[in-house]
């Protein structure tokens, strides 16, 4: 891993596979960190014959912290953004895409393939509308356009996204709160298995623990809005994947992601979650290999494929 000072702020970033290959971008979501990529995804990716970029966003892992900012309240920020009034966050998801920007800049990258999963989805989106000429294509996984109505989390999911860490902050405190969350978002149909899960939350808390900036990235969602005019411009190949057993964004939010995406293909997976389980990396690795490789020859489509 290594650090690159762009966009103000400094950004951890990996790199992996050759340095002439195809670059993907990976966009992480919300308060995770580059790691929360699966090791046989990025690997997967790398076999194919991509060099992949996967990188910590500002607020989580170990890129610039804002604490400054200070911990907002979630509770109130969520009524806020329910009943329409205005929220005052440390940054936009338009900053956080300027980073990704930056970064590229910093490594030489003239072009890449933006992938993002959740709120890496939505960073994924902007800059593919905001820098096209620095865009090959788009990937946007169980992730939303942020318009007015679309569903919501279940209570389930809610509850686990607004609840606080645990006080104490001990480690086996904060392997069971994780646990919890992760469980409850997950796949129903594609379990992780305990000892994979356990370990991968361990990993991440060995690594960064930051729960003020996850609530400063869930109020910069909130404050950045609906970004359905903007996908409109999107001009790059796209396509659009979504479990349809979310819970925390449900599928409806992926068809509609599509829908506002000229030319956007369309890939609904029945019984998964808001997870990327082991069990779909295959599944997901095609998906994506397919869509790179002919949107890499073949011209962009001119209508919403829906499948």
């Amino acid at each position: 891993m290594a650090n690159v000072q762009a966009n103000g702020i400094t950004i951890t970033y990996e790199a992996s596979g050759h340095p002439s290959h195809p670059v993907i971008l990976l966009n992480m979501g919300l308060g995770l960190q580059l790691i929360s990529w699966p090791r046989d995804f990025v690997d997967g990716l790398v076999d194919l014959g991509y060099r992949v970029i996967r990188y910590d966003n500002r607020d989580a892992g170990l890129s610039t912290k804002f604490d400054h900012a200070g911990s907002p309240n979630l509770l109130v920020a969520y009524l806020k953004n329910l009943f329409g009034f205005r929220l005052r966050s440390a940054y936009t998801l338009d900053d956080m895409a300027s980073d990704a920007r930056g970064l590229l800049d910093v490594l030489g990258i003239a072009k890449a393939h933006i992938i993002g999963a959740s709120m890496g989805g939505m960073i994924a989106q902007i800059f593919a509308a905001r820098y096209p000429q620095r865009t090959l294509s788009l990937t946007s996984i169980m992730s939303s356009s942020g318009r007015p109505g679309l569903p919501g989390p279940t209570a389930a999911a809610r509850k686990v996204l607004l609840q606080k860490p645990p006080s104490r902050r001990t480690r086996e405190d904060l392997v069971a709160h994780m646990y919890t969350t992760f469980r409850t978002i997950g796949s129903p149909a594609y379990p992780m298995p305990e000892r994979q899960l356990r370990g991968m939350i361990e990993c991440a808390i060995r690594r960064n623990v930051n729960p003020d900036g996850m609530a400063r990235q869930l109020v910069a969602i909130a404050a950045s809005g609906d970004r359905s005019a903007l996908l409109q411009t999107i001009a790059c190949p796209a396509l659009v994947i979504h479990g349809a057993a979310d819970p925390l964004v449900p599928a409806a939010c992926g068809i509609d992601t599509a829908r506002q995406i000229p030319g956007a293909a369309l890939h609904v997976i029945e019984g998964m979650g808001h997870d990327l389980p082991p069990q779909l990396t295959e599944r997901l690795l095609g998906l994506i290999d397919i869509h790179l490789q002919s949107k890499m020859a073949a011209p962009q489509p001119t209508r919403n494929e829906l499948s």
